[in-house]
């Protein structure tokens, strides 16, 4: 039988096609999961960038491309947890992000193996990690300085409101106390502390309506991750009562709160993403020291000052880092 003679150009094209394809063996290249538990309710609308995902596009880490993010929603219940963080380790996740110390004991529950990046009022203080230099176990992150900022919070509202002398202290009883802190400073400013706790809208409410009748001047809206995501809530009735406040996030001033002394979200997310980043690229969090905020701004709504019947005087104004007009 004669050989089927193949044209010179069919057979280069033939090699060319061949040359191209895929081996049947070739693996897809994986790329990393991070992923991160939020404490609030799941967007609606359009999905928009967060800064955690530009923080990590810029060290490299874009999603979907040189890694994966997958975003879960505790729809503001602690109970959730558990479930969401069993998703995450189902998934297969190589670092795993949390805010909060309620998540970050649900998340070592959930895993001693998988990496963990926490963000929480104080780490060391509420036994999360063994210390600051050498955290120890799979776990790190960043300490927001909750005992020494809730205390220089309630200097500045005694300073900005000096009328007041009972003052609420708003505090969520799942994050370190600070209570030893706040009551030993309290004399020395010459006010008396009312302690309201509160783990959920509800409970933040009742105890916001329960203010005016205790004879409430302003309140220290403690370091917690559910007072902040309750934050409109509690700007809102409080300014119904005309009752100022100070808190946590400088953010919450700019959005109608009436004072605010701390680091800024972003610059929070900002350290997160680092040891994310160090972690992706090989190191282990035993390995990486707590981190803290370094700088930190005091913002002043004058705006809310205004309706609040409030008048600042100027040297007040003046060291201000930022103030709302």
């Amino acid at each position: 039988m004669t050989p089927t003679l193949v044209s010179r150009r069919g057979f280069v094209a033939s090699l060319a096609a061949a040359c191209s394809a895929p081996p049947a063996f070739a693996q897809p290249v994986r790329v990393p999961l991070v992923g991160v538990v939020r404490n609030g309710r799941k967007p609606t609308g359009q999905p928009t960038v967060s800064n955690f995902q530009r923080h990590m596009a810029a060290l490299g880490w874009e999603d979907g491309r040189t890694c994966r993010m997958m975003f879960v929603y505790a729809e503001e219940d602690a109970e959730r947890y558990p479930a969401l963080l069993h998703e995450l380790v189902t998934h297969g996740a190589d670092v795993i992000v949390v805010y909060g110390d309620p998540a970050i004991q649900a998340a070592q529950r959930a895993s001693r193996t998988i990496p963990i990046v926490g963000m929480a009022d104080d780490l060391v203080g509420s036994g999360l990690v063994a210390s600051m230099a050498r955290p120890g176990g799979n776990t790190t992150g960043v300490s927001i300085l909750a005992s020494e900022l809730d205390v220089k919070r309630l200097e500045l509202l005694h300073e900005f409101v000096p009328k007041a002398r009972r003052i609420a202290v708003l505090s969520d009883p799942t994050t370190v106390s600070t209570r030893p802190q706040l009551d030993k400073a309290a004399p020395a400013l010459g006010v008396e502390l009312v302690t309201y706790e509160a783990q959920n809208r509800d409970e933040i409410a009742r105890a916001l309506d329960a203010m005016p009748a205790a004879g409430v001047g302003a309140v220290n809206v403690l370091a917690s991750p559910i007072l902040n995501l309750a934050r409109g809530v509690i700007v809102e009735r409080l300014r119904r009562t005309r009752i100022p406040a100070i808190y946590q996030w400088p953010e919450t001033a700019e959005q109608g709160g009436f004072l605010a002394y701390g680091p800024r979200v972003s610059l929070a997310d900002q350290h997160v993403v680092g040891f994310v980043d160090k972690i992706l690229r090989g190191a282990r969090p035993a390995d990486l020291p707590i981190e803290q905020p370094t700088r930190f701004d005091l913002v002043v709504n004058l705006k809310t000052a205004t309706a609040l019947g409030l008048t600042i005087s100027r040297p007040l104004l003046l060291r201000a880092d930022r103030v709302i007009e």
